[in-house]
Order: structure tokens, then sequence, then C-alpha cells
């Protein structure tokens, strides 16, 4: 599928803060289930400043402004065409250790919910693969918590949107994440970009989901917002321990007082 992405994030600072700093994940990753035709990621005003491929195969970009900023926008456009290898992430290169996504964090630690609903799921398939019982993971994570907006925010824990039983896509990845913690699987985050169908099972542009390193697979993802492994409706752009630390944009302001946000995202699929 040839894929259309255009991601705006415009930032207002009131009063004008002294400079902006930020690190840009926003570039797709490179693996056999997507190539980038052309991308780019621009600051009008900013000074670009080193950029790197990090341990993970992340492509890293920081960038700069000095002050007064009163405004400042990150745009992303390009094109990228996916194939639909069933989540597998089949050719991506990365020196992280898998063993190293068995650490929890602070939205993604494992109480006593999230332990039973993974040994319960668990105990229901006690002959299944690792595969299966990772399918088995995030269907359960997509029963217990029904997706939801405006229920939950940013800094929503597991563990908290597993209690209400509501949530979004983030919400969904973190408690995968617990489950499959839990479970004794690594698991991590991954932050990208999904095309809407017309079927209503595709709930947002800019979009994250979970991957589980699976026995004799590698990492696989799963997304149980829409009770789907990623498929060719997918672009993936990096991955991290939770939300935050696979945040496409990291920034720090200078300067004390308010911060706003206004972001559009478009994902349209380009003529055959």
């Amino acid at each position: 599928m040839k894929l259309l992405v255009t991601h705006h994030s415009s930032y207002v600072f009131e009063p004008p803060t002294r400079g902006v700093v930020q690190s840009l994940r926003l570039t797709p990753s490179i693996f056999d289930g997507q190539s980038v035709k052309h991308w780019s990621v621009t600051v009008e005003g900013a000074e670009m400043g080193a950029s790197f491929r990090d341990g993970c195969g992340d492509w890293v970009q920081t960038v700069s402004m000095l002050g007064p900023v009163s405004e400042m926008t990150v745009l992303v456009e390009g094109e990228v065409h996916t194939t639909d290898l069933a989540g597998i992430l089949r050719g991506h290169r990365e020196h992280v250790p898998p063993a190293a996504y068995l650490r929890s964090t602070r939205a993604t630690r494992p109480d006593k919910g999230l332990r039973k609903l993974s040994e319960t799921t668990l105990a229901s398939f006690p002959d299944a693969s690792p595969l299966e019982q990772a399918h088995a993971l995030s269907a359960a994570v997509s029963e217990a918590i029904a997706y939801r907006p405006g229920e939950t925010h940013a800094h929503t824990t597991a563990a908290e949107a597993l209690s209400l039983g509501l949530g979004v896509c983030q919400d969904h990845a973190h408690a995968l994440i617990s489950v499959a913690h839990a479970a004794d699987m690594p698991a991590r985050y991954v932050t990208g970009y999904l095309h809407s169908t017309d079927d209503g099972q595709a709930h947002e542009a800019s979009h994250a989901w979970a991957e589980i390193h699976v026995s004799g697979l590698g990492w696989v993802g799963f997304d149980p917002s829409n009770q789907c492994c990623p498929d060719e409706r997918y672009i993936r752009l990096g991955s991290g321990y939770d939300a935050m630390d696979a945040a496409p944009i990291r920034g720090i302001a200078k300067g004390a007082g308010d911060e706003s946000l206004q972001v559009s995202v478009a994902v349209q699929q380009a003529a055959q």
C-alpha cells in the first residue's frame, strides 16, 4: 500500500520562551514491511542539530530554536510503501537485547489485577505456543479495556486503565506490555501512523501499539485497539519502554510559562 502522511505539531508559548530544544523520532523505521519513497521533517526557523540511529534502530534528529520563541511548528510529510508481514518486524536492525524489554515503568508496571488477567488468560491455553499466548494476551486486553476516548489522560497507567475498563490506544499498549511482562515475555511500546479504513475498525491516524518478543519469530506487533496485528495500513516510527520513552517528539522549553499544542495528522492512500 502507498501511504501519504502529513503531520503538523504546532506549539504556542505564552509568554515567549527563551529557547526550545527537541529530540525528534519522526522518521519511519527501516524493515522489510515498509520502504520510504520520500520523507521530510522540517521546523521553520530552527537549527537542525545532530542526527543518529540509536541502539533501538530508531532515527533521532535534534533541533533547537533560540528565543524569544512564541510559536514553533514541526511539519512531517512523506510517502511510505507498506507490506503486510502479519505483524512480524522482519529485517529491523537493532542492538538492544530483547531481555532489556522485561523492564517495567510506572506506566506499565503490573499490579494485582494485571497479573491476574495475564495468569487467567494463559491458564486457559496451557498447550499454546508463545505466539498463541501473545495473541491471547492481546485479545484479553481488548476485552478488558473498551476503547473510549476522553476517559484517560497522558499519565494514566495500565493498572488505572484496567481498573476503569476504558481507554485509548496508549492504554491498550501499556496494558499489553504489562500482562506480557507478568508472563516473563519481553514487550515494548510502538508509535506510528495508521491509515483509517471505512469499516470502523481504525481509530486514530497517529497511533500506538505494542510489540512482544516471540521465541522463533522475534518482535511481533499487536494492536489491541483494533484487535489485529499491524498490517499494510500501519507505518512504524519507533519504540520504547512506554509512551513517554517512545514519544516521537520530546523537548525542553527554557523559562516559565504556558505551553499549548495542536496536532493534526492525515494518512491517505495514494493511487496505486
